[in-house]
């Protein structure tokens, strides 16, 4: 189980964008990054080129790049605050379940 996964809130604690927030949008799982939307933006110089319907499309592009996974910190929805995940059992039934816990609050989430 990953300690951060899609869709999780995460605030940045390294880097130029230390202090922002934002929700992951994907994961790299091979090259240990996430992609937090709204952060870590980028130029990239796109030269012009036609696209299918014969529209030209280039100039200077802002983009998100990925971060690297250990410069973000989930922040947990009970307290609010960045924190680090433990992990529980949690047992329903007959079934066991590994669930992330907050490690101030002791929150799941």
């Amino acid at each position: 189980m990953r300690r951060i996964r899609k869709d999780d809130q995460v605030a940045v604690i390294a880097g130029k964008d230390a202090g922002k927030t934002g929700r992951v949008v994907k994961l790299y799982l091979d090259r240990d990054r996430v992609l937090v939307e709204g952060v870590n933006y980028v130029k990239k110089h796109q030269r012009v080129q036609q696209t299918g319907r014969g529209a030209q499309e280039g100039g200077i592009i802002e983009t998100e790049a990925p971060v690297h996974i250990s410069n973000v910190m989930p922040v947990c929805p009970k307290c609010d605050a960045a924190t680090r995940v433990g992990f529980t059992y949690a047992t329903e039934g007959d079934r066991r379940s590994k669930v992330r816990t907050c490690k101030k609050c002791a929150a799941t989430f």
